[in-house]
């Protein structure tokens, strides 16, 4: 007998259990709201499953084999260190596991409803989700798009065993003698930075005349100073032209000052981009507008020009953040409730986990001039700070970016060792209108990377201790 596709009636739809989705459906139910959401892939998305959270645990499992070679200026030698690279990539898989549990947990504990299948629009309020055998029709009063991206594909380097996207090169059996990596963005430096460190032979191609675009040139400097300790050789201006695979490895061909080279590895890496799933799933049944690019536009408050629909992440304006999506997925759960929560990403930090790490939040000294501040930049160096030297990790700097007329913090960028942690009180400073004299004023633990902090505040008073 079949049943007829009758209609199930929901509160709250969110479509994507990424980082974005996973957060606004937790924060729509503990608002009172009933909530399902559905993905047709594991729970996490691509963040916890096959990007920042895999990622990050395989450069720490680099930076751990680097540091087990030893280190001749604090006498320490080694002999025979090995790297297991399966043992490595199960370690790495359990941490994935242990998170993405995790939200299921999560969702479940909140009395999220959790569906898995394809989402197809059919109108402002009625989505089809299906999987391999079945299709069911569901009426929502509000929904939050939340589907994420994929790495862009260039049509001259097709995905298969050889060329690789990020996912691919997280998976790997072994680890590569050679290893080309197209786009020298955060994701490729940090994948080749960690491969480096495994004692890959990397070689990065960037096409513009710079990497890690977004960051300022003095912060990119200290990790290609780095990458040239590792033996990363990176390329500017390059423009990969093609590749030809065989069973055993790749030549990738690029031109740069019109001239053409090549170069062979055992695997290419293609980093150029992400692209917003925004395609085959039904916007243009709702009318729902996108840019030429495929993102969503929405207001302030995450909405799309449809009421009753939001859209947040990957899939709207910005940079490809997992807090960010985290961010305006809060936001988007807070409207549907009632509330008077809008985006403001002053305080968004933007974190790179190349070697050393990169971190900036709030305005750089060009864009705070640019916004018409009368703009002061203070910069203290790792250098001389007391817990960086016995980290002998002391390259980079802190950069703080205060209004001249009261001290009134509106920036920062950190090149250094844990630059991504360190980002977050200047971030609370930002959204809490500090001042430097706030921060200076604070007592910071010492011997710590965080006096850093307060070293640079006391510079842009003129009272600076450690630094002339």
């Amino acid at each position: 007998m079949v049943v007829g596709d009758f209609p199930i009636e929901l509160d709250t739809l969110v479509v994507g259990a990424g980082p974005g989705g996973y957060v606004a459906a937790i924060r729509a139910a503990q608002l009172g709201q009933k909530v399902t959401i559905v993905d047709k892939g594991a729970l996490g998305g691509v963040c916890l499953n096959v990007g920042c959270i895999p990622s990050k645990a395989l450069i720490q499992a680099g930076h751990l084999a680097e540091q087990a070679h030893g280190n001749e200026e604090l006498g320490i030698s080694t002999e025979n260190v090995s790297v297991d690279f399966s043992k490595v990539q199960e370690w790495k898989g359990k941490v994935v596991n242990k998170l993405t549990s995790g939200v299921e947990s999560l969702l479940k504990g909140n009395k999220v409803d959790i569906l898995n299948g394809e989402v197809y629009f059919v109108d402002k309020n009625t989505a089809k989700v299906m999987d391999e055998k079945d299709s069911q029709t569901y009426k929502f009063n509000n929904c939050i798009i939340a589907t994420g991206s994929s790495p862009i594909e260039i049509p001259s380097f097709k995905f298969s065993d050889r060329v690789l996207d990020s996912t691919g090169a997280l998976n790997l059996k072994e680890i590569p003698k050679k290893m080309v990596v197209i786009g020298g963005g955060y994701v490729g430096t940090e994948l080749g930075s960690a491969y480096a460190n495994f004692g890959t032979e990397v070689t990065i191609l960037e096409g513009t005349n710079e990497i890690l675009g977004g960051f300022e040139k003095q912060m990119k400097q200290v990790v290609q100073k780095r990458l040239k300790k590792k033996g990363a050789k990176v390329i500017t201006n390059a423009m990969a032209k093609g590749v030809e695979e065989t069973k055993d490895g790749v030549t990738v061909s690029y031109e740069v000052d019109g001239k053409e080279e090549t170069v062979d590895a055992d695997y290419v890496l293609v980093t150029v981009g992400r692209k917003p799933n925004t395609e085959e799933i039904g916007l243009e049944q709702v009318g729902i507008e996108t840019d030429d690019k495929g993102l969503i536009k929405i207001d302030k408050q995450s909405r799309t020009n449809i009421d009753n629909i939001y859209a947040i992440g990957d899939i709207v304006e910005g940079l490809p953040l997992a807090h960010k999506a985290s961010y305006e997925g809060k936001i988007a759960a807070e409207v549907i409730s009632g509330e008077k929560s809008e985006i403001d990403y002053i305080g968004m930090p933007s974190v790179a986990f190349t070697d050393p790490e990169l971190a900036s939040v709030g305005y750089t000294e060009k864009e705070a001039k640019e916004a018409g501040y009368d703009a002061k930049a203070s910069k203290f160096p790792f250098a001389a700070n007391g817990r960086a030297l016995s980290l002998n990790d002391s390259d980079g700097f802190m950069k703080l970016i205060t209004r001249k007329e009261d001290g009134l913090v509106i920036g920062a960028q950190i090149a250094g060792p844990n630059a991504s942690d360190m980002i977050a009180e200047i971030g609370l400073a930002i959204e809490a209108g500090m001042t430097a004299e706030d921060i200076a004023l604070t007592v910071h633990a010492h011997p710590t990377l965080g006096e850093i902090t307060m070293e640079a505040a006391e510079v842009a008073l003129g009272t600076p201790i450690h630094s002339m």
